[in-house]
């Protein structure tokens, strides 16, 4: 049984009159462990993809099963509470809430739905300061996001997305407006938490970092399939 399984998913829009499928039949497996990419053109269906695999976002036709469980058969706070246990979500752009500190910001998801810790476990505020150490910015802790750079506030989004322990972490663009170092560190940091068997699926326009990565998808107009070693040759836009 797949950790995640989409099958057949579609999400049809309206724009000028005419409806249109943003995604059209998009089926995916991701099993524990994996690292997955997708690429493609703004504008292919990228983010609505990821959206509608986390429950953000409810397809038109098709199914999204977790372990097992089609979680469009839930009601709204069992789609939520089920993604805020069992994924961490790296949005694109920037996502921290400003009044607040590095630590803090990475704490928010655990205050958002859990009351008290279970005997023996971490305080939130242990596990944080855990999380920043791994990935490598614990002189951060008491920091706000304006005092950060870039490549150190996806750290932040990288952490506060693992402070649930989550199944699956799935990320949009986390390496958009980096630089080429920058980068290379991101995603050796998100290889390295796949490897520790958290599943990763990303987004990205940069075709440098596919090597990261064990199977890559491209998604074109809606459709989605698997990549080709050479099919774009370019750079291509986020989405």
């Amino acid at each position: 049984m797949s950790l995640l399984q989409l099958n057949e998913l579609t999400k049809e829009y309206r724009r000028g009159g005419r409806t249109f499928n943003a995604v059209d039949r998009a089926s995916l497996s991701v099993e524990p462990g994996d690292f997955i990419n997708i690429i493609g053109r703004s504008g292919s269906g990228k983010s609505t993809l990821l959206n509608m695999s986390a429950g953000l976002i409810k397809p038109t036709q098709g199914t999204v099963f977790f372990n097992g469980n089609d979680i469009y058969q839930w009601n709204d706070t069992e789609i939520s509470l089920f993604r805020n246990e069992k994924i961490g979500y790296v949005l694109q752009g920037l996502s921290l809430l400003s009044n607040f500190t590095v630590l803090e910001n990475v704490c928010m998801p655990w205050f958002l739905f859990k009351r008290e810790t279970e005997p023996g476990e971490p305080l939130p505020q242990e596990r944080a300061q855990v999380l920043l150490e791994k990935t490598g910015i614990p002189h951060l802790s008491a920091s706000y996001p304006k005092e950060l750079s870039g490549g150190e506030m996806r750290r932040v989004a990288i952490a506060r997305s693992l402070i649930n322990n989550p199944a699956l972490l799935i990320a949009d663009e986390p390496t958009s407006d980096l630089d080429a170092e920058t980068t290379a560190e991101i995603m050796q940091l998100l290889s390295a938490i796949a490897k520790e068997g958290t599943a990763v699926l990303i987004v990205t326009h940069e075709l440098d970092t596919l090597s990261y990565g064990k199977k890559t998808y491209a998604m074109n107009s809606g459709h989605l399939t698997l990549h080709l070693q050479g099919q774009y040759t370019t750079t291509l836009n986020g989405d």
